[in-house]
């Protein structure tokens, strides 16, 4: 019989690793936003509130935020995997916090699901979605609201 250490190793691919962090960042920002938007309504405590709780209040006031997939890019050499996620936030809100919980829960699910570590995970923002541009149809076109 053939020793396990022997038998063989299973390598995970980048583009795996890459669509766990994407999926991870999407669901950070999804709980941070739901967070948010309940402790603005009111509706739930965020300290004593649970992940289901917080993504239900976060699906009401939520337009573009949540349907926008995170891009993420990995990099994997033996049991190290290097991250970077590329994510599109709501303006205004607190860019650092929605950046660290991302870079925060990317680690934590990469690592569970793969039993890599990650010591590095880059977190760019691409775009600031403001609420009042979501909807352009909404207003009146006027010249001045043009960007020249």
């Amino acid at each position: 019989m053939v020793e396990p250490g022997e038998r063989g190793a299973t390598r995970i691919a980048d583009r795996v690793v890459a669509k766990i962090a994407s999926q991870a960042a999407r669901e950070a920002l999804r709980v941070d936003a739901g967070a948010a938007a309940a402790d603005v309504a009111g509706v739930v405590d965020t300290a004593d509130a649970d992940v289901t709780d917080v993504t239900d209040a976060a699906d009401v006031g939520l337009t573009g935020l949540a349907a926008a997939r995170p891009h993420a890019v990995a990099v994997v050499r033996g049991d190290v995997a290097r991250v970077r996620v590329a994510v599109e936030l709501g303006y205004p809100s607190d860019i650092g916090a929605h950046c660290g919980a991302v870079r925060r829960h990317v680690i934590e699910r990469v690592g569970e699901l793969t039993g890599m570590e990650v010591p590095e995970v880059v977190v760019t923002v691409e775009r600031l979605h403001v609420p009042q541009w979501e909807h352009p149809e909404r207003r009146v076109r006027r010249g001045r609201d043009r960007v020249r």
